[in-house]
């Protein structure tokens, strides 16, 4: 691609910080997948177990004509269902902003 204007060292700054930026852009990898499959899973499961144990603790402190312990299992998934969704939700927009700034960037230097 030729550019009809600007200098020589213009050109040279505009492609050195193309460059910079990518190689700051982490690059996708099968690990990051994993990492964020562990993010999700830890989300649910913290909440789900602290539910599990806090109800176990509560049959047995208060008891009542339902289970605690299935109470708050089925509590502490939905709010580990939650925070997983809130968590993909945030990094999703910090993603495609941070590709429309790229492209921004791009169109604004070309």
């Amino acid at each position: 691609m030729t550019h009809t204007n600007g200098s020589p060292q213009e050109r040279i700054r505009r492609d050195a910080e193309r460059m910079a930026r990518a190689r700051r852009r982490t690059p996708f990898s099968p690990l990051t997948g994993l990492g964020v499959f562990g993010v999700v899973g830890w989300s649910v499961a913290i909440p789900t177990v602290g539910g599990a144990l806090l109800g176990a603790w509560l049959d047995r402190v208060a008891p009542q004509r339902f289970s605690w312990t299935l109470a708050l299992i089925l509590g502490g998934l939905v709010v580990g269902a939650i925070l997983a969704w809130d968590w993909i939700a945030r990094e999703s927009r910090r993603t495609v902003r941070e590709e429309r700034e790229a492209a921004e960037t791009e169109c604004g230097n070309d």
